[in-house]
């Protein structure tokens, strides 16, 4: 029998601020891959993916405020977050800031568009993965690893 109960925290023999402190940095990663692909892409290629690396960077940001969440739950609450301002273009309420401000163009947007929907999962479906192995990673690395030793295995 382990002498350490198990726990699905990952975060339990470190603290959250190495946790954290990767989600910063993931989300800086991910700003600049934004940008970079606004800068240099076009088409639908650099629309979608935009889309895509906009739920990513939310579920940096998940991250960062909950160093102890979930990989699924910070993917389910990164779509939920990312569906929601894309819902909210229906009204005229991003359009109209995004008039007076590049950020809010940035982070609101302006025109609802459906296949957008799609996009944001495909960017929580990565953001889960990475997490999810890196989690994994931290397990094997440390004193606690999670479900496995839960499980006995």
């Amino acid at each position: 029998m382990n002498p350490v109960p198990a726990t699905r925290d990952r975060t339990a023999a470190s603290g959250p601020g190495p946790v954290r402190l990767a989600a910063a940095g993931a989300a800086v990663v991910t700003v600049g891959a934004g940008l970079g692909l606004r800068a240099v892409g076009a088409g639908d290629a650099a629309k979608y993916g935009g889309d895509a690396l906009y739920t990513v960077l939310v579920l940096a940001l998940v991250v960062l405020a909950a160093p102890r969440v979930t990989p699924l739950r910070a993917a389910a609450s990164a779509l939920a977050i990312s569906w929601a301002v894309e819902f909210l273009q229906l009204t005229a309420v991003p359009a109209e800031l995004s008039r007076h401000s590049a950020v809010a163009r940035l982070v609101l947007g302006s025109t609802f568009n459906p296949p957008d929907l799609f996009w944001y999962a495909v960017g929580a479906a990565a953001g889960w993965l990475v997490h999810a192995a890196l989690g994994a990673a931290a397990g094997r690395s440390g004193p606690v690893s999670g479900r496995r030793r839960a499980s006995g295995g």
